[in-house]
């Protein structure tokens, strides 16, 4: 795939949606993408995600703000005008028509040469390595493949755009991880942009370009992957991207600084990167991620450290998940990899959990302030 442009392709500008004239499910949204980008909105359900990707389809009316593709103002263009292609999670087949028919269907509606339409349907059916299935019917294929004729026929007309929404939720945990792969393979060679809507973080991480993490119709962090899970934004974006462990803190100096000393409620003093905390801010979350937690040992140098006790472990099979208890009643998870160093504790035992200030945040207990409350 060639390296996505580098000026906005789709560009969202303070767009907000009401459907009652008092409350705004999607709040002062902007967003740009690149041409050829994968971007994923990844929320929650009811953040406002899915009535972000409808507005871009034209399937519902934005009550104010601008939507462009490549300049061109998209908020009053029908639907059939906009040259995009769509993928939703029940498939959108039609049941009556072979799988050939089905990818025909776009090129026929655009009044394509018979010839070119059937070079095409070849082209594509080869593509989602499912040659000889164009005579068959949606219903005599598996998930996996009606999924794959589904993506086809989003693409097989060359679209501006391509929405997902929800596409693999249909679908088990293997074809799941299968039809990643696919749509990951065909964004890589064909290059077209790709808006993505899912709840599953891990689904998100694995295939995007850029996420947009949501919560209640605000845009949270707009970030790629690494940036999300490395450096969130805020407590919320910490929590739900990824396995977290929030801890409550008092500041208790730096504030407004790189770096903040914080107290832990169980009265051990900590230094950690200062994620969002400002000069008002005194009470505090502390993020620390469960693999970047360590089980101390002797020889081993940390930044922080704090006295815990074992409650139980999981054992997940590359990995186990350590289940340890603070003074104060906090929980803290740790996970470590399932190998000869992985230790042994019995239930109420006491041992030390310690990690590098660079590896934990102290995020603001205060919400942001949303703009364009008022649709």
């Amino acid at each position: 795939m060639e390296e996505a442009g580098k000026e906005e392709f789709l560009r969202f500008a303070n767009v907000k949606k009401t459907y009652d004239q008092k409350t705004l499910v999607v709040k002062d949204f902007s967003l740009d993408v690149k041409q050829g980008e994968f971007v994923t909105l990844l929320g929650p359900s009811g953040s406002g995600k899915t009535t972000v990707l409808m507005m871009l389809a034209g399937f519902e009316n934005v009550t104010s703000g601008s939507i462009t593709i490549n300049g061109a103002p998209m908020t009053t263009t029908a639907p059939y005008k906009r040259n995009i292609g769509m993928v939703f999670q029940n498939y959108a087949l039609f049941p009556h028509l072979t799988v050939a028919q089905n990818l025909a269907y776009p090129l026929t509606v655009r009044k394509l040469p018979k010839a070119v339409i059937n070079e095409k349907v070849a082209q594509y059916l080869k593509l989602i390595e499912l040659s000889h299935f164009g005579d068959r019917h949606p219903g005599q294929l598996s998930g996996g493949q009606r999924q794959r004729v589904a993506l086809a026929r989003a693409l097989i007309f060359e679209p501006t755009l391509v929405l997902m929404d929800e596409p693999l939720g249909a679908l088990d945990k293997k074809l799941r991880e299968q039809m990643q792969f696919e749509i990951t393979r065909l964004h890589q060679r064909l290059g077209f942009t790709v808006i993505y809507v899912t709840h599953d973080q891990v689904e998100a991480l694995t295939m995007s370009s850029r996420i947009a993490v949501f919560n209640e119709g605000v845009v949270q962090q707009y970030a790629s992957p690494d940036d999300l899970y490395e450096r969130p934004a805020n407590a919320f974006v910490a929590n739900f991207i990824g396995e977290n462990n929030l801890i409550p803190a008092a500041i208790s100096g730096g504030a407004g600084t790189g770096f903040v000393a914080a107290s832990m409620q169980c009265g051990t003093a900590i230094q950690a990167r200062n994620g969002n905390c400002g000069a008002r801010d005194t009470q505090s979350i502390i993020s620390i991620r469960p693999e970047k937690l360590a089980i101390k040992t002797e020889g081993q140098a940390f930044d922080n450290q704090v006295s815990a006790k074992f409650i139980t472990r999981h054992y997940v099979g590359d990995f186990i998940r350590y289940y340890f208890q603070l003074s104060d009643g906090s929980n803290v998870t740790v996970k470590t990899l399932n190998d000869t160093k992985a230790p042994d504790f019995t239930e109420g035992q006491t041992t030390v959990l310690a990690w590098m200030t660079s590896d934990c945040f102290a995020f603001s207990t205060h919400s942001s302030p949303v703009q364009g409350e008022q649709p």
